[in-house]
């Protein structure tokens, strides 16, 4: 009784694990045939298409941000204000820095 139990039990165990491997089999076969290469060669182009639209609103909104930033400080290189009578002369202008590319080993 024993070995049929043991018998029985380990051809079950075969059998399951003969329609597991099967099924990866063919999953796998699926995904590189011609169709499920170009399904997912669709899919991809898809997903980048929106992230690159994504990156691009980005890249908008951060030049048009930095734009600004450089707008106020060439304003700040300009001709000072004229302070009111009394009050101390007090002018703050941008500072640019010169980087020598030798230097940096670029």
């Amino acid at each position: 009784m024993r070995r049929l139990f043991w018998l029985s039990l380990g051809a079950g165990a075969g059998v399951y694990a003969t329609h597991r491997v099967k099924r990866r089999v063919e999953r796998f076969a699926r995904t590189w045939s011609p169709e499920g290469v170009a399904a997912r060669a669709v899919s991809a182009g898809q997903d980048a298409g929106g992230r690159l639209r994504s990156f691009a609103s980005d890249v908008r909104t951060e030049m048009h941000a930095r734009e600004e930033e450089l707008r106020e400080a060439i304003r700040m290189d300009q001709a000072p204000p004229v302070p009111p009578e009394g009050s101390p002369r007090r002018v703050l202008r941008a500072r640019y820095t010169i980087i020598d590319d030798d230097k940096d080993g670029h």
